[in-house]
């Protein structure tokens, strides 16, 4: 079954993340697909605005961990993950989230790079990385910084604090929370997009990343990341997650 459906509307494009049974979790597999759909459709003139959510109830609830589980840090340098989100960060137009229920880890930085957040009232955003003796590793920390000052950010990432989406909106991480879920009004949002001066809207995205991520330290966020893949804490605090335990951490 494919991992990514793709749907093609009036001058816009649905792009449902389904591994429900995982809770949408983002393997390497998916978010490769999601990279090569996203550049395909960069290039595609009935395409001008991409909306993502996820089937079932949650949006993503992080990265895979079984895949994390056997990663060291000499992988991690090497990681193909690095190219994919790289190439889903370039994408030029418009691209909006639609968030119900976990959106956690890897899925909240996918949500993050959305120039437009809308959140269902179920929604639960975070970036527990630091549970499992680790830090996001897309830039997610950066970007959420960047977004919502220091002190909430170190709330969310030293803490490991998953926020509801009224929490969201406060905070100024929402560009939208609705009531219900948030796919009927992201569907409105991009056929909305869609009639707008693509050219523009283009130009629009391309300066507000570029005022926002100038100066944010992406290299060092992903090297500490993957420094720590070959940590003793991290094997604790996977360990942990799988039997449902409390980590003992010891720093090493």
């Amino acid at each position: 079954m494919d991992e990514l459906l793709v749907e093609h509307r009036d001058g816009w494009t649905k792009l449902v993340l389904s591994r429900p049974s995982v809770k949408n979790a983002l393997n390497t597999a998916l978010l490769g697909r999601l990279a090569d759909v996203l550049t395909a459709l960069a290039t595609q003139d009935n395409c001008r605005a991409v909306m993502i959510c996820g089937t079932g109830a949650d949006f993503a609830a992080g990265a895979d961990i079984s895949e994390i589980e056997i990663k060291t840090s000499a992988e991690g340098r090497l990681d193909p993950r690095k190219d994919y989100w790289a190439r889903i960060r370039a994408f030029p137009k418009p691209l909006v989230a639609a968030v119900d229920g976990f959106c956690l880890g890897g899925g909240f930085e996918l949500a993050l790079m959305a120039d437009i957040l809308v959140l269902g009232e179920t929604a639960r955003l975070g970036l527990p990385e630091t549970n499992l003796g680790l830090i996001p590793g897309a830039g997610g920390a950066q970007r959420l910084l960047a977004r919502i000052g220091r002190a909430r950010a170190s709330r969310m990432v030293m803490l490991g604090e998953i926020i509801d989406a009224a929490t969201a909106e406060e905070w100024g991480i929402a560009s939208f929370k609705t009531q219900g879920s948030a796919i009927p009004e992201t569907e409105t949002l991009c056929a909305k997009l869609a009639r707008r001066a693509p050219l523009a809207l283009m130009g629009a995205k391309k300066a507000l990343i570029e005022g926002e991520e100038k100066y944010l330290a992406f290299e060092s966020e992903r090297e500490i990341f993957e420094s720590l893949l070959d940590s003793a804490d991290k094997r604790e605090g996977i360990a942990a997650f799988r039997a449902k335990r409390k980590p003992e951490f010891k720093g090493q």
